[in-house]
């Protein structure tokens, strides 16, 4: 029977016509309807598979400069300004744009992806004071390799970046944050201390980040620790700079002494600290030069009622039970003997090095690199005169001499003594 005349004879159906028919031809529409809901959702649950991306993740920046590059051809975009350093110093101003807030797709590798980035417009996330963000990644299929091959993609790509260059992070609230522009690597021939000491150095961190099983095995916690002590501008920060850079790390540096600063918020800080990063707590005597003194002064330097950081919580951040593990720490001082002799004990610093004032065999070597046209017996007999005016140099000082005569090794020689009798 055409459909034409079936619908004419419902419509002249008594039964029909007293609303029988129409509610079951709602009821069959609702089942249809609920049936293609459940299809649905049947569908997105065992044939699409959905990753979420929140801003606090770490790889949340790496996927947005992932979709930098291949959103090419979404036409709602956000821009992200940046600032690049060239080896000169000069700094140049770079544009990133990338998709904004909304829903775009994508064609990667034979697979259509839909990318939802939402923004939150009544939360923020307090430690950066930015909205808080999620980016969603759809797509058909069951296999979340798609998705790692995205994050390693990103990731591979924010390491380019970086390539060559030191990260500096400093603290802010309970994160660490990228401080100034990347830094062009130091070589670390190019830190001259006395013989031997930047290769020890060197060899002990090597050797311990490539061991981690021995202190496993053993059950001893997988952490090293370092003190550098010596007079003012003898290296060690330079040296710390270098040592970053040839083990590839990025360097976290953390000032005891900053107002506000807790034992639980440190605690914090060294747990959350950057992969493949260098925690560096420079001038430490600063902060807590004897227990005593600690005990007499804490409630003077009181900060508007927030408390300060204390002694103990110091020594249970570096090697308490709930300290962190996998972690490398530098602390640099001048007056080691203004230490307590519990912060550098075994276990809290494995390794002391004095980096001391400027040896003959320094004042050579730093003759050479600055002027490698020299003969060895030129730079003989600039270590003899600095020697015999000077008892006492730092490496600051003949780099300032150095310096002056950049050109000139000549003259570099011939008034180095007046030069560094005014210094």
């Amino acid at each position: 029977m055409p459909l034409s005349e079936l619908i004419l004879s419902l419509k002249d159906n008594p039964y029909f016509g007293a609303g029988f028919g129409l509610v079951g031809v709602g009821t069959a529409l609702a089942i249809l309807k609920k049936g293609g809901q459940h299809g649905v959702t049947l569908f997105r649950r065992h044939c699409m598979i959905t990753l979420e991306v929140p801003s606090k993740d770490k790889s949340y920046q790496w996927l947005l400069h992932w979709l930098a590059e291949h959103g090419t051809r979404t036409q709602h975009l956000s821009v992200e300004t940046k600032f690049q350093q060239s080896e000169a110093g000069k700094v140049t101003t770079h544009f990133d744009f990338i998709p904004s807030p909304g829903t775009h797709f994508f064609w990667y590798k034979n697979h259509f992806i839909k990318v939802e980035r939402n923004r939150e417009k009544q939360m923020v996330d307090f430690q950066h004071g930015v909205p808080w963000e999620t980016v969603t990644l759809t797509t058909l299929g069951m296999k979340r390799t798609i998705y790692f091959e995205i994050l390693e993609y990103a990731r591979q790509m924010a390491l380019q970046h970086q390539e060559g260059k030191t990260i500096m992070y400093t603290a802010m609230g309970g994160d660490w944050r990228q401080f100034g522009y990347p830094r062009k690597k130091r070589p670390l021939e190019s830190v001259v201390l006395d013989k031997d000491i930047p290769e020890k150095l060197h060899s002990d961190v090597t050797e311990f980040i490539n061991n981690p099983k021995w202190y496993m095995d053993r059950g001893i916690p997988y952490r090293r620790g370092y003190l550098l002590y010596g007079p003012p501008g003898c290296g060690k920060s330079s040296f710390i700079m270098a040592l970053a850079g040839a083990l590839d790390y990025g360097i976290c540096v953390l000032n005891l002494s900053e107002r506000g600063l807790t034992d639980d918020r440190l605690n914090h800080l060294l747990t959350v600290a950057p992969q493949q990063s260098i925690i560096l707590l420079e001038d430490v005597d600063a902060a807590f030069s004897s227990r005593d003194q600690e005990k007499s002064e804490i409630e003077s330097k009181m900060y508007q009622g927030l408390s300060r950081l204390t002694f103990s919580g110091l020594l249970n951040a570096l090697d308490g039970v709930a300290s962190a593990e996998a972690r490398i720490i530098f602390m640099t001082t001048n007056y080691i003997d203004r230490l307590d002799p519990a912060l550098i004990r075994p276990g809290r610093v494995d390794v002391r090095q004095k980096i001391d004032y400027a040896s003959p065999y320094q004042i050579e070597q730093m003759f050479l690199r600055f002027y490698p046209d020299q003969s060895i017996s030129r730079a003989q007999e600039f270590t003899k005169r600095i020697t015999n005016c000077a008892m006492n140099i730092s490496a600051a000082q003949l780099q300032g001499l150095f310096m002056f005569y950049k050109l000139d090794a000549q003259g570099a020689i011939d008034n180095c003594e007046e030069k560094i009798s005014n210094q």
